[in-house]
């Protein structure tokens, strides 16, 4: 595995010894979360491929395979910024989460229509914060190249989360099973970012 990009000294006085400290834990953080997003796209090209594959209706099948090629570009980027930084994927991970993209490939071709909305609704959820911390720690570890991409990323993941969330507000097992809030409306993602810029 290639080393990781160089971190800043911490043992430099206050207050710029503060200020690198800052810089190198925003740093160790993206990084971190840049490599869990790498494996977890992975992860959703396999599971994506199973739920289209899944679905009778044509209009779902196209569009989740619309979202599984928007999750393999998200890889790609990701992949840039790791490379960018000198830091490989984590191997472990990967091949961890190629392991469970490709368990729920299998259960999507069994689980129904409900499981499998219900679960990408869920995760995608979670990826939209995800991108968006990732944002955040590249403006603190002087990474704003990188800004631009994580904020469309997490918009992206916004329209997927809408998409599977009001798929599933339609069916029964919606008022059954654990819910949760829309997110923010997805122009307050830029925004948030770009205050903390300021």
């Amino acid at each position: 595995m290639t080393a990781p990009a160089p971190i800043p000294s911490t043992t430099t006085t206050a207050p710029e010894g503060r200020e690198h400290s800052s810089s190198a834990a925003a740093l160790a953080s993206l990084v971190a979360l840049l490599q869990l997003a790498h494996s977890g796209e992975l992860a959703a090209a396999h599971a994506y491929a199973g739920h289209a594959a899944s679905v009778r209706d044509q209009d779902e099948r196209r569009r989740i395979e619309e979202i599984r090629g928007e999750e393999i570009d998200h890889r790609a980027r990701v992949r840039a910024m790791l490379d960018t930084l000198g830091v490989e994927p984590d191997a472990r991970r990967e091949r961890k989460l190629r392991r469970i993209g490709r368990t729920i490939s299998a259960f999507c071709r069994v689980g129904g229509w409900f499981g499998p909305m219900y679960g990408a609704a869920r995760l995608e959820r979670k990826n939209i914060g995800e991108y968006e911390r990732a944002a955040g720690y590249a403006t603190a570890a002087g990474h704003d190249e990188f800004v631009d991409d994580l904020v469309d990323m997490s918009e992206v993941e916004w329209e997927h989360e809408r998409y599977f969330r009001e798929k599933c507000q339609v069916h029964w097992l919606w008022r059954v099973f654990p819910t949760w809030s829309p997110p923010a409306p997805k122009h307050t993602i830029r925004e948030r970012i770009l205050a903390t810029t300021r």
